[in-house]
């Protein structure tokens, strides 16, 4: 088996580029800081807003899905899943919400990752919820004309336990002895996480909640108020390509792991610079068509009525429509394209 030893990687050249994000995501973590000093109540909004977009976001990039309304009472707990899917979206807000009310309180250990697990699959009978797999896993592409090609193979069963125990050690001590900077541990622990691949069902999702998890544990708090399973979901394809990458090598220790390293915080980045165009949407009390107004005037060139929603996530969907078509007919706006083509651009 391949070792894990995170001392290396302090000893390599970071380009300009990686440089640059771990300093913005700083400098952006600092504003946010601020902000919430200022404006506490204001923000709570943007809480519940992000936990129904990243349940919603993460278990759709598994293919994991129900309408926008059963989401939302999901997420609030005010119903009773009704199928499969609702089921495990209901652990997805369980595991959710036990971070976000107690990240402090949840060591990176192998134990706890498999508590974390079993919560997933509390509201379904799944019986190797909360173990590593029993049995090899393969990551795959399907492609149109139905074949299928493995693009990865993860550690044999036998070595899971072993390579899950490694990666929290070696990230814990790194950590704890301030040997590598948590924003270049952070990508690195949860590409491990992905190439071992420890269960036999619910890895991406995991990887996810593990992602927040650990910002959250080193101070980085902007996916309680911006979705970063959003953000991952509307580009996935960059972030199956960024995985990809880096997964050449993985097996003989010799990857690169730099795309996505770069991926992640560019991901965490985005999220920061969202959480200010938002927080300042939220600051004062807005009619739906000066929100939507306001958020036009965010966005240069060419944009979708999904960009609007994501920067006026309080808005319903008919409600951004309606403002939209209202700035359309006002002159605002110029809209182009048909159906799901459909894209607005300012004239003035």
């Amino acid at each position: 088996m391949r070792s894990f030893n995170y001392s290396i990687i302090k000893e390599l050249k970071w380009d300009s580029e990686l440089l640059g994000l771990i300093a913005a995501i700083y400098k952006e973590a600092g504003k946010q800081e601020m902000y919430l000093k200022q404006r506490p109540e204001k923000l709570e909004k943007l809480v519940e807003i992000a936990k129904v977009q990243s349940t919603e976001s993460s278990n759709a990039i598994e293919g994991i899905v129900t309408t926008n309304t059963r989401i939302r009472q999901i997420v609030e707990d005010k119903t009773t899943p009704r199928n499969r899917d609702e089921q495990e979206i209901a652990g997805y807000r369980d595991v959710l919400n036990i971070i976000h009310e107690s990240f402090d309180a949840i060591p990176i250990t192998p134990n706890y990752i498999l508590q974390l697990h079993k919560i997933l699959y509390s509201h379904m009978n799944n019986p190797a919820a909360g173990r590593t797999k029993t049995v090899q896993n393969y990551i795959s592409a399907s492609y149109p004309d139905g074949t299928t090609k493995t693009l990865f193979t993860p550690l044999d069963p036998f070595e899971t336990p072993r390579a899950l125990e490694s990666i929290c050690n070696e990230f814990n001590r790194v950590i704890g002895n301030n040997e590598l900077e948590p924003l270049i541990a952070i990508p690195i622990f949860i590409h491990d996480f992905l190439c071992i691949h420890p269960f036999n069902d619910g890895n991406g999702r995991m990887s996810r909640l593990l992602t927040t998890l650990l910002l959250y544990r080193s101070g980085f708090y902007v996916g309680k108020y911006i979705s970063l399973e959003a953000k991952i979901a509307k580009n996935k394809d960059l972030y199956y390509d960024a995985l990809g990458e880096a997964q050449v090598g993985w097996h003989e220790g010799k990857e690169d792991s730099v795309p996505f390293i770069k991926y992640l915080l560019g991901t965490i980045l985005a999220a920061y610079r969202d959480f200010e165009d938002r927080f300042s949407l939220v600051e004062t009390k807005l009619s739906a068509l000066e929100t939507v107004r306001r958020a036009t005037m965010n966005k240069i060139g060419r944009f979708s009525k999904q960009d609007i929603r994501e920067l006026c996530p309080s808005l319903s969907i008919s409600s951004v429509e309606g403002a939209l078509r209202k700035l359309v007919a006002e002159g605002e706006l110029k809209r182009e394209g048909k159906g799901k083509n459909i894209c607005y651009f300012r004239l003035r």
